[in-house]
């Protein structure tokens, strides 16, 4: 079973049905008694850093969530993946702290934020050359968990991982089927 996390600022419903092309059976809670039963935890986000911490903080749901990190295979998607971090420029505000780094207002001389498809680049075989759909406007700094990278007139961190924790800045629910297939991989552990 895979919990998603449910703090109204994702789109949840969207990840759900991709879960659902994928044959994983879902749940969307914030209750640490339900998603301690499920197998792989989700925490998508859309929206502002400072906002969606403050939710969480006020909540209740941090102490979940990093519980829940100790022995669960979690996976941040756009937004989740940033909160992932322990900074954001974005309300200059801590995050939960589960990866080393910043997030940062992205610098490049394109539009921002960084909207539409664009290819990952990485060692791996599971992610390089994929095209996928972002929409952000911050990055990841500081970090050494980098797998894959997008290039948009800088190096994206597109993919981020240390140990059972991953981070995805693409939307996989809405990147067809290269975004099936690595959100699954990062379900499986395969990246």
């Amino acid at each position: 079973m895979i919990g998603i996390i449910d703090y109204s600022l994702g789109n949840i419903q969207n990840v759900k049905n991709a879960l659902d092309k994928l044959d994983y059976p879902s749940l969307f809670s914030s209750d640490y008694e339900v998603l301690k039963e499920c197998d792989t935890i989700l925490l998508p986000g859309v929206g502002h850093f400072g906002h969606a911490m403050t939710h969480i903080e006020t909540s209740g749901l941090k102490p979940t969530l990093l519980k829940l990190a100790e022995n669960k295979p979690l996976i941040g998607i756009c937004l989740g993946m940033q909160l992932l971090f322990e900074h954001s420029t974005e309300g200059n505000v801590k995050g939960l702290g589960l990866l080393p780094g910043d997030i940062v207002r992205m610098e490049t001389a394109h539009p921002v934020p960084h909207l539409g498809w664009n290819t990952l680049s990485s060692h791996s075989q599971v992610l390089d050359g994929k095209d996928l759909y972002f929409i952000h406007s911050y990055i990841a700094t500081r970090t050494d968990t980098v797998i894959a990278t997008s290039e948009y007139g800088i190096d994206i961190p597109a993919v981020v991982k240390k140990g059972h924790i991953t981070g995805i800045q693409f939307h996989p629910e809405k990147s067809g089927r290269a975004g099936l297939e690595i959100l699954k991989q990062a379900i499986e552990g395969g990246i």
